[in-house]
């Protein structure tokens, strides 16, 4: 049972607690078995369909996934990126996209920590990043450097819809209130990525994403995977 589940279920407890009878314990038990019973099935369905989603899409782009790494090989260094993120529960997995910066990206980040962007700090987001790479630009610019996390997807270190993984270091700043984001499975796209990606400051992204993992459906999933390529088309908030 994750934290907010948690405060749920208190929730529940103490809006009860001072008229216990007989009757009342019962209608408590069954909210709660209906309760368990409700994230069973959303946590089944949103595994079915990462499972069903990610392995249709890796076959149909493939041929997409092989003129990429190409290009991005000839671009200069490899064509696939590897870090560790953390995931659900503060577990840690190996994150893959596309190449789009410079082979030597994270050593000169520290170069650039005094020009961040974002408002909060914890993440961190030039527009005009200098390791960028021409072809990475066009990659960000629509989310092609993205694709290869179908992979983490089927693999279930990911979800298609949940908050975005955060790196270790950025975990490391967080309050425990920002840590109510490692409550639910990370994924590829989410509520703050379809209304404006980095253009919408951190604390409000914490927002998007505890009141998701709060509220989450399938049906939520959908639209929200629905609402992710217009998104992509648009361009907004792209880094």
């Amino acid at each position: 049972m994750t934290k907010i589940e948690k405060q749920r279920l208190l929730a529940l407890l103490d809006k009860t607690y001072n008229r216990r009878t007989p009757l009342d314990a019962t209608r408590l038990a069954a909210r709660i078995l209906l309760l368990r019973l409700r994230l069973m099935f959303i946590a089944f369905g949103k595994r079915a369909l990462d499972i069903a989603g990610s392995s249709v899409l890796l076959i149909l782009l493939s041929p997409v996934f092989l003129l990429v790494g190409i290009i991005v090989r000839l671009d200069g260094g490899p064509a696939f990126y590897s870090q560790y993120r953390i995931g659900r529960h503060g577990s840690r997995f190996r994150f893959w996209k596309f190449r789009s910066m410079v082979p030597n990206a994270d050593k000169l980040r520290t170069e650039l920590e005094q020009q961040n962007e974002m408002q909060g700090g914890v993440i961190f987001k030039m527009n005009h990043d200098p390791r960028i790479t021409p072809v990475g630009r066009i990659l960000r610019r629509t989310s092609i450097d993205e694709l290869p996390q179908l992979w983490n997807v089927l693999l279930g270190d990911m979800s298609l819809v949940g908050p975005r993984p955060p790196l270790p270091d950025e975990v490391n700043q967080y309050t425990s209130r920002e840590r109510l984001r490692l409550e639910g499975k990370q994924g590829i796209t989410c509520t703050w990525q379809v209304s404006g990606r980095s253009e919408i400051p951190f604390q409000e992204q914490v927002a998007m994403d505890i009141d998701y993992i709060e509220n989450q459906s399938l049906w939520k999933d959908i639209k929200l995977l629905f609402r992710t390529l217009p998104a992509v088309i648009s361009g907004r908030g792209a880094a």
